[in-house]
């Protein structure tokens, strides 16, 4: 386990880790330059270069069978994301592999699983394989229009919750269709080559969820460094949540 620094979650859990690009979102992936770190520090979940696609040191796409466990033994109630360092849904892992996480899910019903792919169109041809508790909520990663068909592949997909992504931010997205959407996290892009956010395209995202009766999550203005632009948008801190309780 580990305290996450993501400002939407309480702390994280990686069954799988390891990842590949596959839209411009990923282009400064934090995840990335963090494996390449762990792994010089000789963690052992970061050894893996071997996969033909794999981005980078320490990146590539591998199975942790003894992670899976970890959440049996977090007595107290938790919110988790799920696989901060990797993709469940990318298509590497065994549709057998996610339904043994979902089972580990189902099976600690007092903690909150948050999933975030960009594999929308997987992600929606394997939901009817899948059990989905109460206690899972699902979302997709959109940067800028092109890829707002992923909400649309979430909208097939029976979680209690279902959320956007929308960081990082890389352009407006203006008339979302927001129906069957139960929260929107924004963000901008943090690095050495972070590309910057508009005002614009953030402050949009926040009417249409005023205007929808969607709860509106704004984690960072991005930056050199993640905390660097702050979190604040027009003098406010945004940090609507969806209601547990109603969704469970």
């Amino acid at each position: 386990m580990a305290k996450s620094g993501i400002e939407w979650t309480e702390t994280t859990w990686n069954p799988t880790t390891g990842c590949d690009k596959t839209s411009p979102g990923c282009d400064n992936c934090y995840a990335l330059t963090m494996a390449a770190r762990l792994r010089s520090m000789g963690q052992p979940k970061y050894q893996n270069d071997g996969s033909p696609r794999t981005s980078g040191p320490g990146f590539a796409l591998t199975l942790h069978e003894r992670t899976l466990d970890i959440p049996y033994g977090w007595k107290v109630p938790k919110l988790v994301f799920v696989n901060s360092m990797s993709d469940l849904f990318h298509p590497d892992v065994p549709l057998d592999f996610i339904r043994r996480v979902f089972e580990v899910m189902s099976e600690t019903p007092r903690h909150t699983y948050q999933i975030l792919t960009k594999r929308s169109k997987r992600l929606s041809l394997l939901a009817e394989d899948l059990v989905w508790p109460p206690n899972v909520w699902m979302g997709v990663s959109v940067e800028n229009m092109r890829y707002a068909f992923r909400l649309d592949h979430l909208r097939t997909v029976g979680a209690s919750v279902r959320f956007l992504s929308a960081e990082p931010l890389l352009g407006p997205l203006p008339n979302l269709d927001l129906s069957g959407i139960h929260w929107l996290i924004a963000g901008g892009e943090s690095g050495p080559g972070y590309r910057p956010m508009q005002k614009a395209w953030v402050r949009d995202l926040r009417d249409q969820c005023r205007f929808e009766g969607v709860p509106f999550f704004f984690k960072q203005w991005g930056g050199r460094t993640p905390k660097a632009g702050g979190r604040e948008l027009d003098g406010a801190f945004h940090d609507e949540m969806p209601d547990v309780d109603a969704a469970r």
